[in-house]
C-alpha cells in the first residue's frame, strides 16, 4: 500500500463538503443561522490558510535566493528571466483574447433577469491601490521584516532578487556559509510543508462546506450561464496552455498534469494560489525540474503569471457591459485588452485582485463600477476556477523554461511513493504526507 493518497483524500473532502454544506443549508431555519454555521465551518479553512501563510514568506525567500545564487552569473539569470517573462506575456495575451472572444460568443450577460445596482452604488472593492505610481512604489519593501510579516509576496521577490544576486557574487568565499544556511532553510521549510499539507483535506472540507452552507447549491442555478460560460472559457485556456506545454515538453506534459493534480485540487477548493505553492515546488522537483529553475521561475510566475485571473478580468468586464446593454466597439474592446494587459501585472498581493482590476477598468469605458456587485455573490466559485488555472499555468511555465535550459533531469522519487512503514507515525492517520 502506498501513501500517494493526497489527491484522493482532497476529492473525498470536497464531496463531503458538498454533502454537509447542502444539508446544513437546507436544515437552517434562516439565512442568519446558515451564515453562523458557515462561519464555524470556515474555521477549518482559516487555520489551513494561516498555516500556509506562515510558511510562504520564508519558503519564497529561501528558494528564490538559493535559485539565483546557484546560477553563477547574471547572464544566466537574465536569460532565464527573459524566457520566463516572454512566456508570461504570451500566456497573458492568450488569456485576455480568449476571455474577450468567449464573452462575445456566449454573451452570458444578455437576458439576465437580475436586479441591477444603482449607477452610484458602492461596490466595496477598493481600487485606489491600482495605479502605476503606487504599484511601482509598493514593489520595493521598506523593510523585509515588514514584507515577511504581511506576506507581501512581490516585495519578498524583489528583496530576494537583490539578495540572491549579491550572494551569487561572493558565494565561493565568505558567502558560502550563508548560501549553505539558506539552502538548509529551504529544505527545512519544505519539511514543514509536509506537516502543513497533512491538514489540506480538512481545510478543503471547511472551504467547500462553508460556501454551500451560506449560499446553497441554488446560487449555481441562478448564475448557471455565467458560471458555465466562464468555466468553458477556462477549459479552452487549459487546452491552449497544455498545447503550448506539449510543443516544448512533448508527452511529458501529461505526466506533469498527473503529478500536479494534488496542488490543483487544493487551489481549486481553497480558491487560494498560495495554498498550492509549496506543493507545486515539491511536485516540479519530483517531475525532474532542477531546483535552481523552480526556485527562480515559480515565484516570478506567482507575481506576474496569473492566467486564470487575467482571463476573468476581460470576461467579467464584457459581462457587465452586456448586463447593462452597453455595446462596446471592437476598437474599445482591443483598447480594454491592452489596458488589462498592463494593469493585470500589478495585481500580485492586492486583495480580491481580479475584482479590483475589473472595478478599476470599468469606468474607463463608460461602464458603472457598481456592476461588479452582480458577480460578488458567486465570486468564490468563480475564484476557484481562475485559481486552479493560475496554478496550472505556473507549473507548465516553469517546466517549459526548464526544458529550454536543459534543466529537466530524471524524475525524483517522492516520499509519497514509499511504503507506509517508512512514514512518520504521528501523521499516519492523515495519510497525506506530500514532500521530498
Amino acid at each position: 500500500m502506498k501513501l500517494n493518497r493526497l489527491p484522493t483524500l482532497i476529492f473525498i473532502a470536497m464531496l463531503l463538503g458538498v454533502l454537509v454544506g447542502t444539508a446544513a443549508h437546507n436544515l437552517s431555519p434562516d439565512a442568519a443561522t446558515a451564515k453562523s454555521i458557515a462561519d464555524h465551518l470556515s474555521i477549518l479553512t482559516d487555520v489551513f490558510l494561516r498555516m500556509i501563510k506562515m510558511i510562504i514568506g520564508p519558503l519564497v525567500f529561501a528558494t528564490l535566493v538559493a535559485g539565483i545564487a546557484s546560477m553563477g552569473d547574471g547572464r544566466a539569470v537574465g536569460r532565464i528571466g527573459m524566457k520566463a517573462m516572454a512566456w508570461f506575456i504570451g500566456a497573458s495575451i492568450t488569456s485576455l483574447l480568449l476571455g474577450l472572444l468567449m464573452a462575445n460568443l456566449l454573451t452570458p450577460g444578455n437576458g439576465m433577469n437580475l436586479p441591477l445596482p444603482a449607477a452610484d452604488a458602492a461596490s466595496s472593492v477598493k481600487t485606489a491601490s491600482l495605479n502605476l505610481r503606487d504599484f511601482i512604489a509598493h514593489m520595493f519593501p521598506k523593510s523585509i521584516a515588514e514584507a515577511m510579516a504581511t506576506n507581501e509576496i512581490l516585495q519578498i521577490v524583489v528583496f530576494s532578487l537583490f539578495f540572491g544576486f549579491a550572494l551569487g557574487t561572493i558565494k565561493d568565499g565568505v558567502g558560502k556559509p550563508v548560501l549553505d544556511a539558506i539552502e538548509g532553510l529551504g529544505k527545512v521549510m519544505l519539511k514543514v510543508t509536509n506537516y502543513v499539507m497533512a491538514f489540506a483535506p480538512v481545510g478543503v472540507f471547511g472551504a467547500i462546506s462553508a460556501v454551500i452552507t451560506a449560499q446553497g447549491l441554488g446560487v449555481l442555478v441562478v448564475y448557471a450561464k455565467l458560471l458555465g460560460s466562464l468555466y468553458l472559457a477556462l477549459a479552452l485556456l487549459w487546452v491552449a496552455l497544455i498545447a503550448g506545454g506539449f510543443y516544448f515538453l512533448g508527452r511529458d506534459v501529461f505526466r506533469l498534469l498527473k503529478m500536479v493534480r494534488a496542488p490543483l485540487m487544493i487551489g481549486f477548493a481553497t480558491a487560494s494560489s498560495e495554498s498550492a505553492y509549496p506543493k507545486v515546488i515539491d511536485q516540479l522537483t519530483h517531475f525532474g525540474v532542477k531546483e535552481r529553475i523552480t526556485n527562480f521561475v515559480l515565484p516570478l510566475g506567482y507575481s506576474f503569471n496569473l492566467d486564470g485571473s487575467i482571463m476573468y478580468t476581460s470576461f467579467a468586464a464584457l459581462f457587465v457591459a452586456q448586463v447593462y446593454g452597453i455595446q462596446l466597439s471592437l476598437t474599445q474592446q482591443i483598447t480594454m485588452l491592452l489596458v488589462l494587459l498592463v494593469t493585470s501585472k500589478g495585481i500580485a498581493g492586492v486583495p480580491r485582485a481580479s475584482l479590483v482590476v475589473v472595478a478599476a477598468v470599468l469606468p474607463m469605458f463608460g461602464l458603472p463600477e457598481a456592476g461588479i456587485l452582480l458577480v460578488l455573490g458567486i465570486d468564490h466559485v468563480l475564484d476557484m476556477g481562475r485559481t486552479v488555472t493560475n496554478v496550472l499555468g505556473n507549473a507548465i511555465a516553469t517546466a517549459v523554461v526548464a526544458k529550454s535550459e536543459g534543466a529537466i533531469g530524471a524524475p525524483v522519487p517522492s516520499d509519497e511513493d514509499e511504503p507506509v512503514a517508512d512514514s512518520a507515525p504521528a501523521l499516519a492517520p492523515a495519510q497525506v504526507l506530500a514532500g521530498k
